[in-house]
C-alpha cells in the first residue's frame, strides 16, 4: 500500500475523534434526558395506575433528579424530558403533579405534559 494512503488512513480516527468533541454538547453541569428518564422509571408503574403511595425506589430517584438539576439549564432540561415523556406515554397527570410532594421533596419544577419549561428558574 502507498505511504500515502497509509499516513491519511492513520489520520482518520484522530480527525473522527476532533469531530465528535466538537460538535458533542457541553457537560457544564446539563443534565441529560437519560439521566432523567433513569431517575423516573421506577415511578412509571406509580404514574400508570390510580393512586396510593410512590414506592421508594421512584422517591430516591426523584430525590436524585432534584438534587442533580441544580442550575436553571439543567431544570428547564429536565422539565422538558418529562414534559416530553409525560405526552408520549400514558401517565395519570395528577399523580404526576403531585410525585414530589407524595415523596417528600422539593422539586423545583412541575411534571407537566403542558408546563411551559422555557420560563423555569
Amino acid at each position: 500500500m502507498n505511504s500515502s494512503i497509509q499516513a491519511k488512513l492513520v489520520l482518520v480516527p484522530f480527525i473522527m475523534a476532533l469531530i465528535l468533541l466538537l460538535i458533542a454538547p457541553s457537560s457544564e453541569g446539563a443534565i441529560t434526558c437519560g439521566t432523567v428518564i433513569s431517575s423516573i422509571k421506577p415511578c412509571l408503574s406509580y404514574l400508570q395506575g390510580s393512586g396510593g403511595k410512590p414506592p421508594q425506589p421512584c422517591c430516591d430517584g426523584c430525590q436524585s433528579l432534584a438534587s442533580a438539576a441544580t442550575t436553571v439549564t439543567d431544570r428547564q432540561a429536565a422539565c422538558t424530558c418529562l414534559k416530553n415523556a409525560s405526552q408520549k406515554i400514558n401517565i395519570n397527570s395528577q399523580l404526576a403533579g403531585g410525585l414530589p410532594k407524595s415523596c417528600g421533596i422539593s422539586l423545583s419544577f412541575p411534571i407537566s405534559p403542558t408546563v411551559d419549561c422555557t420560563k423555569i428558574n
